[in-house]
């Protein structure tokens, strides 16, 4: 994916270039600094004033020539930071939902597959029991592989998890990190990550960048070089 977005929003200017192909982008900086401006301008949320983003050589958004895909058409996967689920629909419901979204557009794919690889999805993640329940009856982790489920179900090109973790407390954490690294080994989709926990970019990073005012001020090329052991340390 390449990025270069300048966007004026309330106190300053964000004004970023970078570029990366694969792992796990990690985003970090105070709240504030314009880390989910930036999210949203990947994901057709908000528009650019100037830039251009390219993902997989198709561009998504050129202000120069005029290019602004839909946001239902950029084939992203975006997991909120309060996970966004509508709680008048049970948990299939909810992950399906991308899928109908998906099939609408016609990516190539057979309204059978999908919901095929929704039944995958919900059994790799452990919630396929929680099918018939409404969001308001589940716990805190289960809301968030819920979400994690609707992001991927509909196999996005681009992953984007705005503190996905926050909401969680510290035993749901652990749980949950645990799951994460192994959906990040096994499905190995490029993903924008925004924490503000150490941890969690030290886990899942593969390259950091850290947000101020809307600029980089840092850049660590390379994210360290974990094991699957650091989870039970």
């Amino acid at each position: 994916m390449y990025l270069k977005i300048r966007k004026e929003i309330d106190h300053f200017t964000i004004d970023i270039e970078y570029e990366f192909k694969k792992g796990v982008l990690v985003i970090q900086g105070e709240s504030g600094s314009g880390k989910t401006t930036i999210l949203n301008c990947i994901a057709g949320l908000k528009t650019p004033d100037e830039g251009r983003i390219i993902l997989n050589d198709t561009v998504l958004f050129d202000s120069n020539l005029g290019i602004d895909i839909d946001s239902r058409k950029r084939n992203l996967g975006y997991l909120f930071q309060n996970y966004a689920l509508f709680p008048n629909m049970t948990v299939y419901e909810n992950i399906i939902y991308g899928i109908k979204n998906k099939f609408e557009y016609k990516h190539n794919q057979s309204k059978e597959e999908l919901l095929s690889y929704c039944d995958y999805i919900m059994k790799t993640f452990g919630i396929n029991h929680l099918a018939k329940k409404h969001p308001a009856n589940i716990s805190g982790g289960e809301k968030q592989r819920v979400a994690l489920s609707r992001a991927i179900v509909t196999k996005p090109k681009l992953l984007l998890l705005d503190e996905p973790f926050s909401a969680l407390d510290e035993k749901t954490k652990g749980i949950v990190y645990e799951e994460f690294y192994l959906f990040k080994e096994k499905f190995n989709i490029p993903t924008i990550l925004i924490t503000h926990d150490k941890v969690e970019s030290d886990l899942f990073g593969d390259k950091r960048i850290a947000i101020k005012n809307g600029k980089i001020i840092n850049n660590w090329n390379e994210g360290l070089d974990r094991k699957y052991s650091i989870l039970l340390e």
